[in-house]
């Protein structure tokens, strides 16, 4: 049976000192930050399926304000059930929902929602029962670490987590080898955002087909 590679965090962690030609304890110690450093701006630079997640969870009585998940970056949708079916929860902004229900003993089906701050929704009106309710959002992918070896980027991604580690290393190395490696991570980019362009493309034809 031919097992496919996988890059891992202890995998990256050799191939970023191969690449760079450096065994000194500061460079060994830095390498988890230049990975971290990848991570974050590889998510600041896509949204792909692989970060789209879906949490189900129930409302509280009397309390328009919802806790989002761990590691929440953006909301795409949310959905209420009630009697059975489920209807859109629309976004607006934070002073709509103040203006809508000036007043948060104002209860019912709630109709909008608005980022309350980066942890929290709000919902308008405050729900009048515990609705079940379902939220389509993307999230900032596991980050990688001794305990946590792989995750959605090193499993289809691995040239751009790579890459972007080089890139992180060479303002600390002061490495004139950045130009390289910024092309190398650019290109790893923008295939995946062509990947998921077309990803995205097949969802629309089947939400117009269904």
């Amino acid at each position: 049976m031919t097992v496919s590679w996988v890059m891992t965090y202890d995998s990256l962690n050799t191939m970023v000192l191969q690449y760079l030609e450096r065994r000194d304890a500061a460079v060994v110690e830095a390498i988890p930050t230049f990975i971290t450093l990848a991570e974050f701006e590889i998510a600041q630079q896509i949204k792909t399926l692989g970060q789209m997640q879906v949490v189900e969870s129930t409302m509280t009585i009397g309390n328009p304000v919802i806790q989002k998940p761990a590691r929440w970056r953006k909301t795409v949708s949310m959905e209420v059930s009630s009697a059975g079916s489920k209807s859109p929860v629309l976004l607006r902004k934070y002073e709509y929902l103040k203006s809508y229900t000036p007043n948060a003993t104002t209860t019912g089906l709630p109709l909008f929602y608005a980022d309350y701050d980066y942890d929290h929704w709000l919902v308008a009106p405050t729900p009048d029962q515990a609705y079940p309710f379902e939220v389509l959002y993307y999230e900032r992918i596991q980050p990688l670490s001794t305990e946590n070896q792989t995750n959605w980027i090193t499993q289809n991604a691995p040239n751009a987590m790579l890459f972007g580690t080089l890139l992180q290393a060479m303002p600390f190395l002061k490495n004139d080898a950045r130009q390289i490696f910024q092309q190398k991570y650019q290109e790893a980019l923008a295939s995946l955002k062509a990947e998921d362009v077309t990803r995205v493309g097949d969802r629309s034809a089947v939400a117009l087909d269904s």
